[in-house]
């Protein structure tokens, strides 16, 4: 018996098993979730998140002063609240995964923050801008790197009474994500002089936008305002034209992607958006992150909120190096963070764990490509927008 006892033992032990735990390679790994949106209208910003979330895993991988290895969790929420909350349970209910890089999508990510507070699940925002998914609730796992709605739309609103427009419309989707924009607008537009002389909802799977477009055409606005993501801004834009609408056309964050371009061809030449931070370009470890991001090959470019991602992934990385795999550590170790240097500029969070982005970007679209306002033809004069 004795024997046989052995013979077990020494065979569990050559395939690295132990009776009373797990073999070191897998204490060292620690898994990290991203979630968003690798599928539909808006899947190019997904993937672009997605990659630059694995080049933080990547990189750290390749770090031999590293504590543990990484494992990058990939998850579609489709931009789908429903699908959302389900894949935000599939990670948070697995107790090897320690932290979330979650959501471009403002209307998923508002609907799991739930999910991430009752399974105490540490998550970082990459993307999504509505307001409530940090300040809605007191939740300590919730923490977000990019900006907020409300900063954009008043620094969007202040740029454009200053380019001297005074009367819009505004088209925004019936989401929280489009709610929330034509909410503060509007209030940041009155605040600053303009006038909004119509508004339109509009469902997120709408295709004709005749009705709507035929009475804006009517009210002779100087500036079409869109709130929503780039499927819906595309079919807006194209169908503007359709109508022979001549005002100019201003977007949210939402539609700052190549797909946008794409889509609209040149009726894109002019668009104005904004959004939070500086382009790529122009961040402090930009170079860095182009650098090593185009190194790795990927098939797409990181989008607009790349380095959100990528920023995101290196500070959950952080915090496993710091206090070890154990998600209520990871959270207090987050909610501590101040002036923490990223590819972003400093972050900190703010007691609701949101960060502090002072700077909003002013795009417009130059021989189909983003470019940032002050770099543009149109800011030195040469050419003119719609008016």
């Amino acid at each position: 018996m004795g024997a046989l006892m052995n013979r077990i033992l020494l065979i569990m032990l050559s395939l690295g098993v132990f009776l009373f735990g797990c073999s070191s390679n897998e204490t060292d790994l620690v898994k990290i979730a991203f979630i968003g949106p690798l599928t539909g209208g808006v899947s190019a910003n997904g993937i672009g998140g997605r990659n630059s979330a694995d080049l933080a895993i990547k990189l750290a991988n390749a770090d031999t002063s590293k504590k543990y290895q990484y494992e990058l969790v990939v998850l579609d929420d489709e931009c789908k609240p429903n699908i959302g909350i389900q894949v935000a349970t599939k990670a948070a209910a697995d107790s090897k995964i320690f932290g979330a890089v979650a959501h471009y999508c403002s209307a998923v990510a508002v609907g799991t923050v739930d999910v991430f507070h009752k399974f105490a699940l540490p998550m970082i925002v990459w993307g999504a801008v509505l307001p409530e998914i940090t300040y809605g609730n007191d939740y300590p796992e919730i923490h977000r790197v990019n900006g907020t709605m409300i900063n954009q739309n008043d620094v969007a609103a202040r740029f454009m009474i200053d380019q001297g427009y005074r009367n819009w419309a505004i088209i925004h989707d019936t989401t929280d994500y489009g709610k929330g924009h034509d909410k503060y607008f509007t209030e940041s537009i009155e605040k600053y002089g303009g006038k909004v002389l119509g508004r339109f909802g509009v469902t997120a799977d709408q295709q004709d936008f005749n009705a709507e477009l035929t009475k804006i055409k009517a009210l002779k606005p100087e500036v079409l305002y869109f709130g929503g993501i780039t499927p819906i801004g595309v079919r807006v834009r194209t169908q503007m034209d359709r109508l022979n609408i001549p005002a100019l056309f201003q977007g949210t964050s939402g539609i700052i992607s190549d797909a946008y371009i794409e889509g609209t061809g040149n009726l894109s030449e002019g668009t104005l958006a904004f959004r939070e931070g500086d382009s790529a370009e122009r961040l402090p470890g930009g170079k860095m992150f182009l650098t090593k991001y185009k190194e790795m090959e990927y098939s797409s470019p990181p989008e607009a909120y790349g380095p959100f991602a990528f920023a995101a992934a290196n500070l959950i990385i952080r915090a496993v190096e710091a206090v070890g795999p154990d998600r209520k550590k990871i959270t207090k170790f987050l909610n501590q963070i101040k002036d923490h240097n990223s590819v972003i500029g400093k972050i900190s969070f703010d007691d609701n764990g949101q960060n502090m982005v002072p700077l909003i970007t002013k795009f417009v679209v130059q021989d189909g490509k983003w470019v940032i306002w002050e770099a543009s033809d149109y800011q030195s004069g040469q050419r003119q927008l719609s008016r």
